[in-house]
This record gives C-alpha cells, structure tokens and sequence, in this order.
C-alpha cells in the first residue's frame, strides 16, 4: 500500500522537505530504490554516494540534507525512523487462522480461534498459544508450554516442555528452546548426567536467530528479557540471564549461568565463560574471550589478532610464543640488579 511523503512524515514525526504528495510504495537502495522508493542515509564519511542517488525520496540527518536535491525526511536517528517506515511498507503477510489438517495437536493444549497452526506442527498437552500467534511448518512444541499473542515461529523450530515465550517474539528456522543443558558430573573416567529440571523464560519482543539454542536451566529458569535481538547460531547456556534490549551477533556464546545485563552489544564470535556477570551498557567487540567480571560500562576489545599476511602472521606468533622467555630474562636482570644495589648499599656502608 502506498503512502505520500507528507503522511509518512506526520506519522512518525518527520520533517519533510519537498514533495509532499510524492508516493512512496517500497524501500530499497539510494541507487536502487527508484521513483517510488525510499532509501535511507546515515554515515557523512559515504557523502559522495548522495551524487548517484536514484531513490523518489531519502531519510537522513538534518545536517546532511543540503548535500541532495531529493525529497527528504529529516530524522535524528535516520535507521531508526527507516525501519519503522519500512515495517509499515512491507508488512509481514497475513496468515489464514485455523488448524492444518497435517498439524498434529493434544486434545488438550488450548489454540486461540486467531492462531495459525501450519502443516505437520506437533503441540503437545496443556499448551496454550495465544491470539495470532503464526506457528511456521514443521515446528515442534512441547508439553505445558505458552506462547503469549502474536509470537511467531516461522518454521522448523522447536520450542521444549514447559517454555514460555512473550508476546511479538520471533523465532526463525531450526532454533531450539529449552533442551537439556549441558550438565554432567564427573565420576572417575565417566561424566554422569545432571537432570535439567528448569526451563527457559523468553521476553516480550525477543528475536531469535535461525539455528540459535537456548537450553533449559538446571535448576532455576534460563532468561532473556525484552527486546532481545539474537542473530543467527547464538548459543545460551542453562542457568543464564540476558538483560532487556541487549543484542547479540551470529555465534556469540554464554556458558551456563551467565548473566548479561541490559542493553548489551556482544558481538559475533564473542565467548562469554560461565558463572560470571557482566552489567548494564556494556559492548564486547567481535571474538572477544571474556573470563572475568565486568562491573563498569564501556567497550571492551579481548579478540584475536586482527588478519595480517601469513608471512606477518606467522612472525607475530613466533615473537608471542618468545614472550614468556623475554619476560624470564627482564625478571632475571631486575633480580639481579636489585642483588646488585643491596650489595652496593652493604659495601659502602662497611
């Protein structure tokens, strides 16, 4: 459905400049988007690449507008504003509510009249899902759980006994909530199984990634709060806290019991070690190893060696594998001189 550029800006906010009634029936790319469409601009650094703009109109910063010709919607916060345009632009479809002849559902588990049940669902017994919730082909969900209205699990994800998830929540292909941690006991030369009696308490507004996990806790709940975005292949061990509006990238990890404060930004590849917390504003950068503590917000760097040429590469690991007989030798003269300065201070006092 089409909107003109003046209710777009009164809608969310915006100051227009230009053609008000210039209509607007898609996003796409400053070069792609065409008459019609509306890209978005947000970094001064790629100031050249307003020239070549191709798009019916453009969101960007205030400052930046006498850079174009093009109609324009000024925002602070020019992603921000384009995202909500384009959730408006390209809403998800609308899918048919009812139960799907192929779907497999316990005479006891309560569907509101609104959902969407997909082919070959399995739900199990005394679970409840909520008006307009979409539940995607091939998904499995557990006994005893809940999801609340409007959560959406596009395909393929299973969702284990006992799982409650919040309302507007979306879970993509082939994630995994509630499975067994990974909780064992060492006995000898044999690891005995811990039974994992929690389970797992997901948020209003969550997002998770295709092929991500959340495991069950132990013995309390595993959580995540509002407004949690997880990418793709995010791993959440048992016993683990997320805090509200943090973020993680594509194969980021938390060992179990884990707790993440709000408005976090893990980045991919980020290993976060278990049974220790990390507060509210923090940001790890990519492949980072984090193993203690963090008690201050800030960014924090703990990665590997940024790429280099393997002739280089190969020199940087040699001088850190030397490290350790460097920082032997610095010891040994530091030990020697100081032996050195006692028996000086005793000769000259004698």
């Amino acid at each position: 459905m089409p909107f003109t550029l003046g209710e777009l800006a009164v809608r969310f906010g915006l100051t227009l400049r230009g053609d008000p009634g210039r209509s607007i029936d898609h996003i796409g790319t400053l070069a792609g988007a065409g008459p019609r469409g509306l890209a978005f601009f947000a970094n001064p650094k790629l100031v050249d690449q307003l020239a070549a703009a191709n798009a019916g109109a453009i969101i960007l910063h205030p400052k930046m507008q006498e850079a174009t010709t093009i109609d324009c919607l000024l925002a602070d916060n020019p992603h921000a504003s384009f995202a909500h345009i384009a959730q408006l632009l390209h809403p998800l479809p609308m899918a048919p509510a009812g139960v799907h002849p192929a779907a497999v559902v316990a005479a006891d588990a309560e569907i509101h009249p609104s959902a969407h049940i997909g082919p070959l669902v399995v739900i199990g017994a005394r679970s409840r899902i909520g008006a307009r919730a979409f539940i995607g082909a091939g998904s499995v969900i557990g006994d005893e759980v809940t999801l609340a209205d409007d959560v959406r699990l596009v395909a393929r994800v299973t969702v284990m006994d006992k799982v409650v998830i919040g309302e507007r929540s979306i879970l993509h292909p082939g994630a995994v909530i509630g499975a067994d941690g990974f909780g064992y006991a060492a006995e000898g030369e044999r690891w005995v199984f811990v039974p994992q009696v929690g389970t797992v308490r997901i948020g209003c507004d969550v997002e998770i990634g295709a092929n991500s996990a959340i495991d069950r806790g132990a013995l309390d709940d595993t959580v995540v709060g509002n407004g949690v975005k997880m990418d793709n292949l995010v791993q959440i061990g048992h016993n683990c806290r997320v805090g509200e509006h943090t973020a993680l990238a594509g194969c980021a990890g938390m060992a179990g019991s884990a707790d993440v404060g709000a408005r976090c930004r893990i980045g991919g590849g980020v290993c976060i070690a278990g049974h220790l917390t990390i507060c509210d504003d923090v940001t790890l950068t990519g492949t980072s190893f984090v193993t203690r503590d963090i008690r201050e917000p800030g960014v924090y760097s703990g990665g590997g060696i940024p790429v280099e040429s393997a002739s280089e590469w190969r020199r940087i690991v040699g001088r850190i594998k030397r490290l350790d007989a460097l920082a032997q030798r610095v010891t040994d003269l530091e030990s020697g001189a100081s032996a050195g300065d006692v028996a000086g201070t005793t000769d000259k006092d004698g």
